[in-house]
């Protein structure tokens, strides 16, 4: 792909949504928002949400579970509707940010500076080899065909939430243009901005403020406000600590809502092969660190589960 051409995408990537929060209060100003903009907003939200921290995430790039083939067909399209870069991408970036972590070959550490662990590093086109950091995921063809048809995806995210408030515009006299407008920057520019710059700030601000519960090579943090907002991504510094763990909120005080739905789709019999730590391995960790969480709080999992 030509320079110039990669340079419009990565500005409309970071642009775009802003340009959506922008048109989302000149909405608002005029009272434009009907009940069917803030579903679309928070039905959008949630599965390119979701799309990210299993598929992207906990799926794709560390194997804590493996997937039925429709259910991986799914939380890979949403996450491909997030705008966060293909799947192959997002996950061998991942992988080499968990090799060098916090190093100089980190594509997104904060050492180098907040706002380019947020959003610099994507705008300095930042491209990881994918045959060294994910191999293996080249041989999925589920996997390189979601990957390969991105962008069709990308503007299903945009479109279908349009079409939706177009479609229904009359039950609130408004024109079709304007109810699909309304859909398109509610479920689609607002709903982008919020899902990157959750997923970002992950990067930047877990790497930066929060408390430690294990002792890394890294400066990932615990950060309680993330934890709920990226569906249990924000405790970071336990990610880092057991990365292939499909659970990150690893004590009762530490809410993971992306670990209580693969418990979920484990109980229905659509993902298998879930990874999960033993209470004694993060007994073993914690005991490290001169402030340890109260053992009591540690979750409990079966035995034929433990890693």
């Amino acid at each position: 792909m030509p320079g110039l051409a990669t340079k419009l995408i990565l500005l409309a990537l970071v642009w775009l949504p802003i340009f959506g929060i922008i048109s989302a209060i000149v909405l608002l100003w005029n009272s434009y928002v009907t009940w069917v903009d803030l579903a679309l907003l928070l039905t959008f939200f949630t599965l390119c949400g979701y799309g990210i921290t299993l598929g992207y995430h906990r799926m794709l790039t560390h194997k804590s579970f493996q997937a039925h083939p429709w259910l991986k067909t799914f939380l890979l399209i949403c996450g491909s509707m997030a705008m966060q870069g293909p799947a192959l991408h997002w996950a061998a970036t991942h992988t080499q940010h968990h090799a060098n972590s916090d190093e100089e070959e980190d594509p997104h550490s904060p050492l180098k500076s907040l706002w380019h662990a947020h959003a610099g590093w994507i705008l300095d086109n930042f491209q990881p080899d994918i045959q060294r950091y994910a191999p293996a995921l080249l041989k999925d063809p589920i996997i390189v065909a979601i990957n390969n048809t991105w962008w069709l995806w990308v503007f299903a995210g945009l479109l279908i939430p349009a079409a939706i408030g177009g479609l229904t515009a009359g039950f609130f006299g408004q024109s079709m243009l304007l109810g699909a407008f309304g859909g398109l920057v509610w479920g689609g520019f607002v709903r982008l901005f919020l899902n990157q710059h959750i997923t970002w700030s992950v990067n930047s601000i877990c790497h930066t403020f929060g408390k430690r519960s294990f002792e890394t090579t890294d400066a990932s943090r615990n950060n309680w406000l993330f934890g709920l907002l990226a569906m249990g991504e924000g405790w970071h510094n336990n990610h880092h600590a057991f990365p292939r763990s499909a659970r990150h909120g690893m004590h009762w005080t530490q809410p993971d809502s992306s670990a209580w739905l693969i418990w979920i789709f484990e109980k229905l019999g659509l993902v298998r092969d879930v990874v999960l730590i033993s209470p004694q391995r993060i007994k073993a960790r914690m005991a490290s660190q001169p402030d340890p969480e109260p053992e009591s709080l540690i979750l409990p999992i079966p035995a034929e589960q433990r890693d």
